[in-house]
């Protein structure tokens, strides 16, 4: 099956160049690939794609030998490991504030011994069954991957539990809806719970990360070990374009 570059930077302690994508831009996949990103993001809870939308953009990763982690609307359990199935390199789960959740998404989309996840072997992932299931099974829980968000103060207190669950692959920050919690409940400021998520991510041996709007807070969180680094996406650019090119007709 396809290597994952994600993991094999995560592997060599090497920053994984992220960028994000909400809308059906297949050309965007190929772009990213040119530009040396090695993984999209594949925003699914606040926009919207068809099935076959989803399969055209991760046909196009495997084509272009990107990674695609893909954040699904949905916690039922064969929806997700179809979308691996599929061809997703990995999977972010917003909103985990318990090891107990986390746990139950290891069980999803991990075959045994970690998990429980169904088999088929004969989707994009497997190759369609050209080369044989054993192949496969050897090499598919080594080369996807599960990633889940902290958002809630709640995460942040339980997140040395949530990083030490067997099967787990990353944390990913969500500095919007922690920052949001955190205002109506300030235990904490939102760096001290970002420090406390990248302490407990090093005492595990866990990957972290989160989204970054400049060069200079990418090398910030960069030196405090975050790995899973998201910059740039196909929104921002639409607006950032735009303005720019109203400002010429002035």
């Amino acid at each position: 099956m396809r290597k994952s570059k994600t993991l094999a930077r995560i592997r060599k302690g090497e920053t994984v160049r992220l960028c994000s994508l909400g809308h059906y831009i297949p050309a965007y996949v190929k772009h990213a690939a040119h530009f040396g990103f090695d993984c999209i993001w594949l925003d699914m809870e606040h926009r919207n794609f068809s099935s076959r939308e989803v399969e055209s953009l991760l046909a196009h990763s495997h084509l272009h030998d990107i990674d695609i982690m893909l954040r699904p609307p949905t916690l039922e359990k064969t929806r997700l490991y179809r979308y691996l199935e599929d061809g997703a390199t990995g999977l972010m789960i917003p909103h985990v504030n318990t090891a107990e959740k986390t746990r139950m998404l290891v069980d999803a989309v991990k075959f045994p011994p970690l998990g429980d996840r169904g088999l088929d072997s004969a989707g994009l992932d497997a190759d369609y069954l050209v080369h044989g299931t054993e192949s496969y099974l050897k090499d598919v829980n080594q080369e996807t991957f599960l990633v889940v968000q902290i958002e809630t103060p709640t995460a942040v207190a339980n997140a040395e539990e949530i990083t030490a669950v067997p099967g787990l692959d990353g944390i990913f920050v969500g500095p919007g809806d922690l920052g949001l919690r955190l205002k109506h409940d300030p235990v904490m400021s939102l760096d001290d719970a970002i420090g406390k998520v990248a302490a407990a991510c090093a005492a595990n041996g866990i990957a972290w990360g989160m989204p970054v709007g400049s060069k200079e807070d990418l090398q910030r969180r960069r030196e405090q070990g975050g790995q899973l680094l998201a910059h740039g996406g196909d929104f921002r650019a639409v607006m950032n374009m735009l303005e720019r090119c109203a400002a010429d007709f002035n």
